[in-house]
C-alpha cells in the first residue's frame, strides 16, 4: 500500500494544479509496480465510497477494482457516446452492469454504468491506477472533489470470514409453481408459440448476519473456477455479485468473440465420472439441439453486422457442480458498435428462448418476480476493447437477505423434476459457500477435440 500511497500523493499534487474553469475530462495513469497488498479484492472491500465494481476475466489475464463515480450512465448507447467523444483516450472504460430489461413500475437501481474515480488493473501482468476527473461545468471544482475523495481512500486489509449462516430459505417459484410454469411452457411450445423458453427460480436466504459481499465474491472464487467474477456494491449493504462462466461477448477492434453456452448436466468430483456425464451430454439428442437453438439464434442475430462469422465445434465446459456444452463463434464486424451487439445478443435464447420476443413476453406473463440484473451483463466498454459475461450464477445482497438465482431451459421433452434439480445444481455453486461444503478443488475443463471450425457466414 506504499506505493499506492505515493502514487495518490503524486495524483494529489497534480489535481493541486489550476484546472480551468469549464467542463472537461482528464485522465491521469501511473503504473503500479505490483497489485495492492492483499489484493484487489481486498483493496475495494476497504473502501468506503460507492459505487464500487470488482471484475476478474475467466481465465484469470484481467482483473480490476473500481471505485467511486465520475460520471454515470443510464445505459450503453449513452457510455459509447460519451467515449466516441473522447477518441484520444482509447483505454477509457466505463464499468458495470446492463439490466435483463425493465419491467413496468420497476426502475433499476442507479449507477448501473459509471466512469470511475479510481480504477486499478492488471493487464498481461502490468498494474495500473488511473484517476478519471470529469465535469461538465468546472474542472476546476472537480479536482478540489477529487482531493477530497482521494484523502478517504483506505489501505487495503484482509477481508473478514463468512461466519453469515443460513437461517431459513423461500423459493420463488415453489416447487408446485415451478410444475406449472414449465406445463405452461411445454404446452406453448407444443402449440408452436415458441421453440424454447428459459425459466428462472429466485431462491431467497434469511441469514443469521450481513453478508459481506467481498467475502461471499472471494469465497466463490476460490472454488468457481474458469468463471468470470464480478461485483457491483451499490451501498454498505446492498451488492450484486456472481461467478458466471458465461461470456456475452468480447470486442477486440471489429473482433467479435461470443458463444452458445446450452445443454446442461450434473458434474462429479471424480474425474472419471465427470467425464463420462460430459460424454453423455455430447451425445444427447435433447442437449443439442437446445444448444444448437442458441447458436442459429446468436448468428440470425448478427445477420446485417458481421462480414463474416465462424462456429466452433461443442465442446464441454466443466465446472464445480455442473457441466456445460459450449460453441465458441468468432466474427468480423462491420462496424465496432458495442450498443448495437448488446441489442442484437442480449438477451441470448441461452437466459431468455426462442423466438426471443414470445419467449420475453412469456416470461414477464410467468415468472413471478423481476430478473433485474440476472440473465443481463456484466463487465466494461472501451473503444478499443469491451467485454461482458452473461450475469448468471449470480446473487443480490440486502442486508440480512441473499437472493440467489439460476434458471433452466424448456424445449420439447423436458422434465419439470429433472429441470428443478438442474437449478438446484447451479445455485448450489453460491449456495454451499455458506453450507461449509465447498472444497478448493480446480475442476479444469475439459474439452472434445474436433478443431475443425464449421463455416456458417
Amino acid at each position: 500500500m506504499k506505493q499506492i500511497s505515493a502514487i495518490l500523493d503524486q495524483l494529489d499534487t497534480a489535481l493541486s494544479e489550476d484546472f480551468p474553469d469549464a467542463a472537461g475530462l482528464r485522465q491521469f495513469t501511473y503504473p503500479l509496480p505490483e497489485q495492492p497488498e492483499g489484493g484487489m479484492l481486498e483493496w475495494l472491500a476497504a473502501q468506503r465510497c460507492y459505487p464500487k465494481f470488482y471484475w476478474q476475466q475467466r481465465d484469470e489475464s484481467e482483473e480490476a477494482a473500481t471505485c467511486g463515480d465520475a460520471h454515470v450512465f443510464s445505459n450503453l448507447l449513452a457510455a459509447q457516446t460519451f467515449l466516441q467523444q473522447h477518441p484520444h483516450l482509447p483505454t477509457l472504460r466505463i464499468w458495470g452492469l446492463n439490466a435483463f430489461e425493465g419491467t413496468a413500475g420497476h426502475q433499476p437501481a442507479s449507477n448501473a454504468l459509471f466512469l470511475p474515480r479510481i480504477e486499478i488493473s492488471r493487464r498481461a501482468g502490468h498494474c495500473t491506477l488511473r484517476c478519471h476527473l470529469y465535469s461538465d461545468h468546472s474542472l476546476r471544482d472537480a479536482a478540489q472533489r477529487m482531493r477530497r475523495f482521494l484523502r478517504s481512500l483506505l489501505p487495503g486489509r484482509r477481508l473478514p470470514p463468512l461466519t453469515s449462516r443460513e437461517l431459513a430459505h423461500r423459493h420463488l417459484p415453489t416447487q408446485p409453481e415451478w410444475q406449472q410454469m414449465v406445463d405452461a411452457a411445454l404446452s406453448g411450445i407444443e402449440q408452436k408459440q415458441f421453440d424454447k423458453v428459459v425459466l428462472a427460480r429466485r431462491t431467497t436466504l434469511t441469514l443469521s448476519q450481513p453478508l459481506n459481499a467481498a467475502s461471499f465474491l472471494a469465497a466463490s472464487r476460490a472454488v468457481n473456477h474458469h468463471c468470470y467474477h464480478f461485483m457491483l456494491a451499490f451501498s454498505p449493504d446492498q451488492a450484486f455479485l456472481g461467478s458466471s462462466p458465461e461470456r456475452l461477448f468480447l470486442r477486440q477492434g471489429h473482433q467479435l468473440f461470443t458463444e452458445a453456452l446450452a445443454g446442461t448436466v450434473a458434474g462429479a468430483d471424480d474425474h472419471r465420472q465427470a467425464r463420462e456425464l460430459g460424454q453423455w451430454l455430447l451425445s444427447d439428442a435433447k442437449n443439442q439441439h437446445e444448444n444448437r437453438l442458441v447458436v442459429d439464434d446468436i448468428s440470425q442475430r448478427l445477420q446485417g453486422s458481421v462480414r463474416s462469422l465462424d462456429v466452433m465445434p461443442a465442446r464441454i465446459l466443466r465446472l464445480r457442480k455442473v457441466q456445460h456444452l459450449r460453441r465458441s463463434i468468432q466474427a468480423t464486424l462491420a462496424t465496432a458498435d458495442d450498443a448495437d451487439c448488446l441489442q442484437r445478443l442480449q438477451p441470448t435464447a441461452a437466459v431468455a428462448g426462442l423466438p426471443r420476443q414470445a419467449a420475453r413476453e412469456f416470461i414477464a406473463q410467468n415468472e413471478p418476480f423481476d430478473r433485474q440484473w440476472y440473465a443481463g451483463s456484466a463487465g466494461f466498454i472501451s473503444l478499443e476493447c469491451s467485454e461482458f459475461t452473461v450475469a448468471l450464477r449470480s446473487a443480490a445482497l440486502k442486508g440480512h437477505q441473499l437472493e440467489l438465482f439460476a434458471g433452466a431451459g424448456i424445449v420439447a421433452g423436458s422434465d419439470a423434476l429433472q429441470e428443478w434439480q438442474e437449478i438446484e445444481n447451479k445455485a448450489a455453486g453460491l449456495r454451499t459457500l455458506l453450507e461449509g461444503q465447498s472444497r478448493p478443488k480446480d475442476v479444469a475443463y475439459y474439452e472434445n477435440h474436433n478443431a475443425h471450425a464449421v463455416r456458417v457466414g
